[in-house]
Formats: structure tokens, sequence, C-alpha cells
């Protein structure tokens, strides 16, 4: 092995991590040379499905009240770091790439301990506990926003997307994405979109807005999450609404390409939204470390790509999607205003740089 890249937690760390991957691998370098580290979550599934070796450890991340689960927290780093450092050995491993979250500490550790270059990815406008502790060590600090709370010396690059994004194409793409959702051409699509997992908050007010709907006639693609599709099918709703409920969706560019305006929440999926110039009406979720969510959000909405609705202010999204989903023009703005701040060759330039570090 020659590069390692620690991801783990929620999608927003670890398909950032996997397109880093992919990114190595389109620049010549074999799938073998890469080892991914992660948890026992989301990056245990993920990087073994696509093909990566994968190293596996404990993770706990630090409470923010006060609590005995604490106390175990240095022990777990330690443990952690002993094992991503024998990889290192073991392995002769050159070069580490950390994209945030728990997993990012003792991976830095490690890396610094076997005196190797170490790199930091932050996915946020505001930097995340672990990376403000980790950039400490790294040789070079990525950022996705022009500017990253918490990391004044990030360079901005932009977030790591998925390989389909790099060249994104909607003209190409929209004649296959109404196949595949049922959707005649002429009708604006609304896209629903929550997460991996979906997002309740999302989904309820979704179902209030279609239920009363008394608008135009719309389309309706709706990325419900797996624990969520049950419940929401089918449900009632307004006899102009054509309303298509998809429980995960592997093909996110094609739920991108047929969207023209997406309500969804402000994590990873802002990165996705820019580089496919899609409007977006954000709905940032208040969870996780310093409320990264808002941060992302705000940057978005002042760039002139989206709005941003608090969960406080839900209540509001059908008046909000009448007065953007039919107005051409001010979908023509949130469009050029996405692809204006937009960074697709983001994982290639992180990739670039892990190169360069070997060398």
């Amino acid at each position: 092995m020659t590069f390692i890249i620690a991801a783990a937690g929620t999608g927003g760390h670890v398909f950032p991590g996997l397109s880093v991957g992919e990114a190595l691998i389109d620049l010549g370098v074999p799938r073998d040379e890469i080892l991914f580290v992660g948890g026992d979550r989301l990056a245990a599934k993920v990087y073994p499905e696509e093909g990566f070796s994968f190293l596996q450890v404990e993770l706990r991340g630090l409470q923010r009240s006060l609590t005995p689960k604490n106390l175990i927290l240095p022990n777990v780093v330690r443990k952690a770091k002993n094992r991503i450092h024998r990889a290192i050995v073991e392995e002769a491993v050159l070069v580490v790439l950390g994209m945030g979250g728990y997993v990012t500490i003792p991976t830095g550790m490690a890396a610094r301990k076997a005196k190797i270059p170490f790199l930091v990815s932050e996915q946020n406008a505001e930097a995340g506990l672990a990376n403000r502790i980790a950039t400490r060590w790294a040789l070079r600090t990525f950022g996705s926003f022009p500017q990253t709370s918490g990391l004044p010396d990030a360079e901005w690059v932009g977030n790591p997307v998925r390989e389909p994004f790099w060249s994104f194409d909607r003209d190409a793409l929209t004649t296959g994405a109404q196949r595949r959702y049922g959707i005649e051409s002429g009708v604006p699509v609304l896209g629903i979109f929550g997460g991996s997992l979906g997002a309740s908050a999302i989904n309820e007010a979704v179902s209030t807005m279609l239920a009363d709907w008394d608008g135009p006639p719309l389309a309706v693609v709706h990325l419900t999450g797996a624990r969520n599709f049950e419940a929401h099918q089918p449900l009632p709703h307004a006899p102009s609404v054509q309303w298509v409920r998809v429980a995960f969706e592997e093909s996110m560019e094609t739920f991108y390409a047929i969207s023209d305006l997406v309500v969804s929440r402000a994590g990873g999926a802002v990165a996705e939204l820019t580089v496919t110039g899609t409007p977006s009406i954000l709905v940032p979720g208040v969870f996780g470390s310093a409320g990264h969510q808002i941060g992302n959000a705000r940057y978005l909405t002042e760039s002139g790509a989206a709005v941003t609705l608090s969960e406080s202010e839900i209540g509001l999204l059908s008046d909000v999607v009448k007065s953007t989903l039919f107005n051409d023009d001010s979908l023509q703005v949130m469009r050029d205003a996405a692809l204006g701040i937009a960074k697709p060759d983001a994982a290639a330039t992180i990739a670039t740089a892990m190169i360069e570090a070997v060398r």
C-alpha cells in the first residue's frame, strides 16, 4: 500500500473519501495501492463493496456533555492510533489523508509517528473538532469553501464528489432520467433529498405540502430514505401532483439531472448541488459538529445558489417552492450562481496532492 484515506461516520465523510480513491485510480494508481481506514458503520460497507482494502478500527467521539464515557476516549484513540501505525509500517504506506470525523485524529497521530506526510480535507464551512485538532500535524489542509471557520489556512479546492459528477451533463442524462422515474417532459420537477437515511422533518413537510397543493401541476421525485419509505407509500396528494417515491438512489446524477429545484439538507449534498448547477431550498440540520450545515447553507444562499429555510420555518416550504420552481428567471440565476462556485475537480486536486507528497 502507498496511500491511506481515513474516512468514517456519515456519507458526508465516507463518499468524499471514496471519490478521492476513485481519482487516484483515474490518475494511474492501482486499486491495491489504496487502503481505507474507518469504523464499523457506513465505511465498513461502502469501501469493501467498491473493491478497496479496508482497515476497521474502533471509533468513539467526544461527548459534548459531562459523562463518564469520555474517560475511556484516550484509550480508544491510542488503540486506533497503534493499529493504524502498524498498518502504515507493514504496508509501507507513504502518505495519509484524513477526511474529518473521529478517525482523523488517530490517523494523523499514526502518520506523525511514522514521519510520513499527512493531509486533511474538510467538507464543511465550519470545521469539525477532529480536523481543527488534526490540521496541526498536516502538511496541507483542504477546504470546501473559500473560508473555513476553524481552519484559516485551508486551501479552497472544493468538496470531492463521485466520478459521475466530474463531467456532469444534464442534457445528456435527462431523457434517461425521465424514463427511470416515469415522468414526462414539460412538467417542472421538484427533487426531495434528506440524505442517505432520509430526513423526517423534510419528509413530513413535503407530505403536508403535497396533500394541500393548490399551485400549478408539478412532478416530485422524493428520495425518502430506506427507513422512511414504507411510511410514505402511498400517501394522499393533490391530483395535479405526480409523486414518485424512491427509498434510495444509487445513481444520484440521475436524480439531479431531472430536478429543476431540490429541497435537501445542507451536508455533503451541497457539493453535488453546485457541480450539477441545481437550484436548491436548503433545510440545514442543527446536529453535528459546530452546526456545520448552517454554515454550508449560508454560503450557498449568500452566493445566490439557494434559499435557506430553518426547520422552524419549514411550514413556508409550499410558498417558497411556488415562488421559485415556476419562475424561470429565478431558476436560471440560481443555476448560474451554483456553477459559479462549483469545484468539480476537487477529488483530482486532492489525489494529485497525495501523489506529489509521495514524490
